[in-house]
């Protein structure tokens, strides 16, 4: 017999990504009153660093797919 997960349930997952939303949620409220002291004044923004960090990823991806990727392919009878 196969070994149950934690996710295996639907109940489990909803459940899961609820508290994961809710966190989110809270950690931006929390982001708003906290005090900072950036070094650059754009550092000062709310969310700022969550949404670089977004942006680059998203820049990273699209970049490995449309530079990248035709850089390195090989032809589908490469080793014929």
């Amino acid at each position: 017999m196969e070994k149950k997960h934690f996710f295996d349930k639907p109940g489990n997952l909803k459940k899961f990504l609820k508290v994961f939303f809710a966190s989110l949620i809270v950690l931006i409220v929390i982001d708003l009153f906290v005090p900072k002291h950036p070094y650059f004044a754009i550092g000062g923004y709310p969310s700022f660093y969550a949404t670089f960090g977004f942006v680059a990823c998203v820049v990273l991806v699209l970049a490995a797919r449309y530079i990248l990727r035709p850089l390195v392919k090989r032809k589908e009878d490469y080793y014929d």
